[in-house]
């Protein structure tokens, strides 16, 4: 099914509603339906309109509004928003984003459809437009998904079908829900993406999520560089035994005397066998022209 409207959403999500499938129409059903459109159109003060308290689109992007207002200040709002009677106001069922942007752009009442819809087709349908316009975040998105699945009793197959999107995509989605919360808020917000949480899948411990997705974050790792970190926390290194050799403390002053005779940092790695190397530190090109004066170069 292509990725449409909000039209075909509502067509394949609420079949037996006055809003029908086109091609089971005969031409004086459509001309009907248009009339009745007609009649429910109105423009209505945006006083009088409330937003859906169970819309799960719960972030706005400020830029992206600052945008649709510029917009509506010169052409206007040119889709109507859908809406229904809750007793003294209106409840938004789609275009919320067109009433936060309309109040924005200093509009006094905008265009609207009334419609009728039980609760249950209200979020519903909400959840469908959003998921068809991207208009959620990752996290927001796994959770509509997840909405529609145990709410509405629906399989996967049905929800892909609905939302244009394969099963497999809305898998990987509802995998995020398996994160940390607070792993869950920064891939939220946007601090890491959605590949940086399946990276941290794989690692069970919540608190462990939570220390790698900080460093992601201070460190700016890739995605690539996060699974290393990933590999490394799952498998981590044997770490070797120091090896106890004989006359430590006579290596242990020279050590000391060589960092004091050439004002850098010196390290003696000793192997057995009376064999090792001296590590010399130097931290410019003058640093280490001055330590090759020192050794007469």
């Amino acid at each position: 099914m292509k990725k449409g409207g909000l039209g075909r959403g509502l067509d394949s999500l609420i079949p037996n509603t006055n809003i029908e499938k086109k091609n089971d129409l005969q031409k004086s059903q459509i001309t009907k339906r248009e009339k009745e459109d007609q009649k429910s159109e109105m423009m209505l003060r945006l006083s009088k309109i409330e937003p859906n308290r169970r819309q799960p689109r719960k972030q706005f992007d400020e830029d992206t509004l600052v945008e649709l207002a510029e917009s509506i200040k010169l052409y206007g709002v040119i889709q109507p928003l859908i809406v229904q009677l809750k007793g003294d106001h209106y409840e938004i069922i789609a275009g919320e984003r067109r009433w936060r942007a309309a109040k924005l752009a200093g509009l006094k009442e905008v265009p609207v459809m009334v419609r009728e819809y039980t609760d249950k087709e209200v979020a519903e349908i909400s959840l469908v437009e959003n998921l068809q316009r991207d208009d959620l975040n990752p996290i927001e998105e796994a959770m509509a998904y997840q909405r529609l699945l145990k709410e509405f009793n629906l399989k996967q197959d049905e929800v892909a079908e609905r939302v244009s999107k394969s099963r497999t995509a809305i898998t990987n989605s509802m995998r995020l829900l398996k994160l940390d919360e607070k792993v869950q808020e920064f891939i939220a917000e946007g601090l890491i993406s959605t590949g940086h949480g399946k990276v941290l899948l794989a690692v069970e411990d919540k608190e462990l999520q939570r220390e790698i997705a900080r460093q992601i974050i201070d460190e700016k790792l890739s995605v690539r560089e996060t699974e290393a970190v990933v590999r490394l926390c799952l498998n981590p290194r044997p770490v070797k035994e120091e090896i106890e050799l004989p006359h430590q403390e006579i290596y242990v002053d020279f050590e000391e005397k060589m960092k004091q005779r050439m004002g850098t940092k010196v390290k003696i790695k000793r192997k057995e066998e009376n064999k090792g190397k001296i590590e010399i530190d130097y931290y410019s090109l003058e640093d280490f022209e001055r330590l090759m004066q020192l050794f007469g170069i």
